[in-house]
């Protein structure tokens, strides 16, 4: 599985329905589940961010799911495609 950080952006909708934010994230989990995703941390963030997501699954299932979010017009999401120490230390071997 692969794994994804997407950073997260309240819309004005987003924003001005926060107290539902919680329960929209415990959505989010249920509904990528059933695509086959992992959702393995949720975050609130202070900063350029407003949270972060960080998953698990498969590029059209993790796409997918954040695309579902997004269509709801709560969020934006920036993600990143990670990867693990080992991971990496196959690919640099590769090089």
């Amino acid at each position: 599985m692969a794994t994804y950080i997407a950073l997260l952006h309240f819309t004005d909708q987003g924003i001005r329905n926060i107290k539902d934010s919680p329960d929209r994230a415990g959505a989010f989990t249920a509904m990528a589940a059933k695509l086959g995703v992992t959702v393995k941390a949720f975050y609130y963030t202070v900063g350029h961010y407003d949270g972060l997501v960080i998953a698990e699954g498969s590029d059209e299932a993790v796409a997918s799911a954040l695309l579902k979010a997004g269509s709801l017009g709560n969020i934006r999401s920036e993600t990143l495609r990670a990867f693990t120490l080992e991971e990496a230390k196959r690919m640099i071997g590769n090089t």
